[in-house]
């Protein structure tokens, strides 16, 4: 009878992991569709050729304030002549698995290692942005990698990996600004490390304080360089319209997307077939109670999450819920986390709940399959790619981009930027 078992535990997780790794090279597939273009796509865009060939001090692109570290990797791939959708999607790809791979090394899921890592590559969000030129991908590689070091340091008592894993979060900030949220995480994981004698090093070396102390005047200077005064400009902006009415727009905003995030579908696929007096607070509600579940199984007794990952997961959700704009894209860099966060939930405890968690987890598989099948079926189908990508809101450049001309007869404006960034760069 353990036999037996054993090997239908053997024969699932190796299914889990071929499945995995077969779904994980399909998104190399995407690498023969076109460039796909997001608004922030061309804000990357257009702060590399202001930095490479200038443009205007007054120019929006001068004065963006997005970090420069995505903008960097567009200057490196252009520089070897290779930024094009093809090196776009492969960098991406190597981003997002090797981060994956750090994820595996230090937060292993006993049950089956390879179950978060299969979740979070079958999420509409990640199969949809992982094609695009986005930092989300490259902000999961500096952040796992990050974390990474981190879990050696604890494991070995390893200064070099330490100061590693600063680096690497440096690296995240100049990313992603939210990525600010990592290192107080790693600050708390090593006072915790040494909570117990931490007071008496302080009295042996004044030193460590005034590091400390400097490390902070230092980050408060270095403020205008990562961008964080840009951030902070922008939510006093949001404000000014009544601090209520910011947190009721911020909160329905994001608890939407939250349900989105869980029941791996859009909104917008949804609430077309919901009654209009319904289905927006139907997404509200479902994600409070989704967020409620993430919070709980976060700190929950019998979590198996180090101190420091509810740290930065706490520090990473405040920020986002204060963030005055909607796009469930927000999640991606910590979804493998949030992944492992619900995956820490006692399903084996009532069979109503096992049985329900794997109904809930080939629903999510399926969508996930729907999701990628309809992302390269409109990949490879130029038309159809210039109608629905982005919202149908660049057709008339993608098809002048692909036929010479706009191909309805009503098109008027042409966004002369957008199509310049498609013949360069597509």
């Amino acid at each position: 009878m353990q036999t037996s078992s054993y090997q239908a535990n053997t024969t699932l997780l190796n299914s889990i992991k071929y499945l995995f790794l077969a779904f994980s090279a399909v998104y190399l597939v995407a690498c023969f569709t076109p460039l796909h273009l997001h608004f922030d796509s061309i804000r990357y865009y257009n702060i590399k050729d202001c930095i490479q060939l200038g443009c205007p001090p007054d120019s929006f692109a001068k004065t963006d304030y997005l970090p420069y570290g995505y903008t960097a990797l567009l200057m490196f791939l252009g520089k070897f002549g290779i930024l094009n959708a093809v090196s776009i999607v492969l960098v991406n790809c190597f981003y997002l698995f090797t981060g994956l791979y750090f994820f595996r090394k230090f937060l292993p899921y006993e049950k089956n290692p390879w179950l978060p890592s299969l979740i979070t590559v079958f999420s509409w969000v990640v199969i949809k942005f992982s094609s695009h030129p986005l930092s989300e991908m490259q902000y999961i590689f500096f952040s796992m990698a990050s974390l990474y070091c981190f879990h050696l340091y604890n494991e070995r008592n390893s200064y070099l990996f330490l100061a590693l894993a600063f680096l690497l979060c440096f690296a995240t900030v100049l990313t992603r600004t939210v990525g600010i949220s990592l290192a107080p995480a790693l600050v708390l994981g090593v006072a915790w490390k040494h909570k117990d004698s931490l007071l008496q090093i302080i009295r042996k070396n004044k030193a460590l304080l005034l590091i400390v102390v400097l490390a902070g005047v230092a980050a408060v200077f270095f403020a205008k360089q990562l961008k964080i005064v840009d951030y902070t400009s922008l939510l006093q902006d949001s404000m000014k319209q009544g601090v209520g009415q910011f947190f009721a727009d911020n909160l329905k905003n994001h608890f939407t997307e939250f349900t989105e995030v869980f029941i791996n579908l859009s909104a917008s696929k949804v609430l077309g077939f919901l009654p209009p007096s319904i289905g927006p607070a139907l997404f509200v509600v479902m994600g409070i109670a989704f967020f409620s579940w993430f919070i709980f199984m976060l700190f929950a007794r019998s979590s198996k999450i180090p101190f420091y990952i509810k740290a930065y997961l706490l520090f990473y959700t405040i920020i986002l819920m204060n963030w005055p704009y909607y796009d469930p894209r927000f999640w991606v860099p910590i979804l493998p986390l949030m992944v492992y966060v619900i995956l820490q939930t006692p399903f084996h405890r009532h069979k109503i709940l096992l049985y329900g968690s794997r109904l809930y987890l080939a629903a999510f598989v399926a969508l996930g399959f729907l999701a990628m099948a309809y992302s390269l079926y409109v990949g490879f189908d130029k038309h159809r790619f210039a109608k629905s990508h982005a919202s149908g809101d660049y057709r008339n450049e993608f098809e002048i981009h692909f036929f010479g001309k706009p191909q309805s007869d009503t098109a008027i404006h042409v966004d002369q930027n957008v199509l310049d960034l498609l013949n360069k760069y597509d």
